[in-house]
């Protein structure tokens, strides 16, 4: 069957679907943008999604395109048009369309809205998980305000191919202070040999993620001791277990870091265990 995306307002066919060549997102990167997880034909996480989202647009100053009840309307459609199972939801908000100038356009201008969905394999990942993933460290160089979910990320394409180039799955950003703050898609964990898992603050550095955060849910329930600090590379290498987290990648175990093995080199049973129990905890939308 052929893809559906919904874009201002029509559902479109994905092979038609276009925005204007003046939308500020185009122009200038202005914009944002949320993936959530869909499972068994429903949305994961979806509140804390659209609070992520809320705050980003608030963070650039876009107004929100449609209130929160009109645009869980349009994920489930989009979902639904796409007869999607497993696989994800994307929808991305930029300031609207108007002509190239640096300035905001006027009040009058609506934002722009797109919302695509598209099935994966859950049976491929989950084997993908089970023998790990590499990744490698790179120089800290984006823009300080990662907090914000926005659509400028030329840094994390660049990274993301470094890492494919080096056949690995992920590269860490590693700041001035040699502390790893997160992945190009991904935020970054380690397991000590004491059993406690560590991850970056999300005060500064990194991009507070959904998945994360619900991680720490999961941590509190199970009486898992978990910790938000910084933490070196030299440190995650010696670690015993290490993993990253995104909608797109679950739980998913790291095995080396920049060549070196984390760990025996295989993924370990914190990580293991969180990824196989997460959907326990994470929110399931109704339909």
């Amino acid at each position: 069957m052929s893809r559906i995306a919904y874009v201002n307002g029509r559902y479109v066919p994905h092979a038609k679907a276009a925005v204007h060549i003046e939308d500020r997102g185009y122009q200038f990167a202005d914009g944002v943008y949320e993936v959530c997880e869909v499972m068994d034909g429903v949305l994961i996480d979806e509140t804390r999604h659209l609070a992520r989202l809320a705050r980003s647009l608030s963070e650039l100053r876009i107004r929100p395109p449609m209130p929160d009840s009109a645009l869980k309307v349009v994920l489930r459609e989009t979902v639904r048009r796409n007869r999607v199972r497993d696989g994800i939801v994307y929808l991305q908000v930029t300031r609207g369309v108007s002509r190239r100038d640096h300035y905001f356009p006027p009040e009058s201008v609506a934002p722009s809205i797109v919302v695509t969905a598209r099935s994966a394999d859950r049976a491929k990942a989950n084997k993908a998980a089970e023998a790990g993933v590499a990744v490698i460290t790179l120089p800290e160089n984006r823009w300080p305000r990662v907090d914000i979910k926005s659509v400028a990320l030329l840094p994390n394409v660049l990274a993301k191919q470094q890492a494919k180039d080096a056949g690995a799955k992920e590269a860490w950003y590693v700041d001035a202070d040699g502390y790893v703050t997160e992945g190009g898609s991904t935020n970054a964990w380690i397991v000590t040999g004491e059993g406690v898992i560590v991850t970056r603050s999300a005060e500064s550095g990194i991009l507070r993620g959904v998945t994360r955060t619900t991680l720490f849910d999961m941590a509190r329930d199970l009486q898992m001791r978990i910790e938000e600090r910084a933490f070196t590379v030299e440190e995650a290498s010696a670690a015993s277990e290490a993993f990253i987290s995104a909608a797109t990648a679950l739980v998913t175990p790291v095995i080396s870091i920049d060549g070196r093995p984390v760990g025996d080199g295989a993924p370990g049973p914190v990580a293991s265990g969180l990824r196989r129990r997460f959907h326990e905890f994470a929110e399931r939308a109704a339909p």
